[in-house]
């Protein structure tokens, strides 16, 4: 069974999608622990990011470039954000799809968007 990310990627379930190209999809989270709180998933359906391999660099590196992109775009390039990727059980992963959380818009204490995926979609 395709993973609910995969399933937004395919548009079989709806999402505030903000950013797509040939790699990834961006969208809004649903429950946002931050005034920002954007999703962005490679379409590749990559369980996590300790499972990635060798032939991932590239595309690891793009998703980068693209949380600096959409930072751009949400006007939150220069006042800073916070980038988190939950890797396994213990650190709160609850969907097996690789996705980074792009957190922003306000100032984030240290704990803020500390929250496994239960908490942050």
């Amino acid at each position: 069974m395709a993973s609910l990310f995969s399933q937004i990627i395919s548009r079989k379930i709806p999402a505030d999608i903000i950013y797509e190209d040939e790699h990834c999809v961006a969208f809004r989270d649903i429950h946002p622990v931050a005034k920002i709180h954007i999703l962005i998933v490679p379409r590749k359906e990559i369980p996590r990011l300790g499972e990635a391999t060798q032939a991932d660099t590239s595309l690891l590196g793009h998703l980068l470039l693209v949380v600096n992109k959409i930072a751009r775009q949400l006007g939150i390039f220069d006042s800073g954000y916070r980038i988190i990727i939950n890797n396994g059980p213990d650190a709160g992963e609850s969907i097996a799809h690789l996705h980074l959380h792009l957190l922003g818009g306000e100032p984030l204490g240290w704990g803020h968007g500390g929250m496994g995926d239960d908490k942050i979609g």
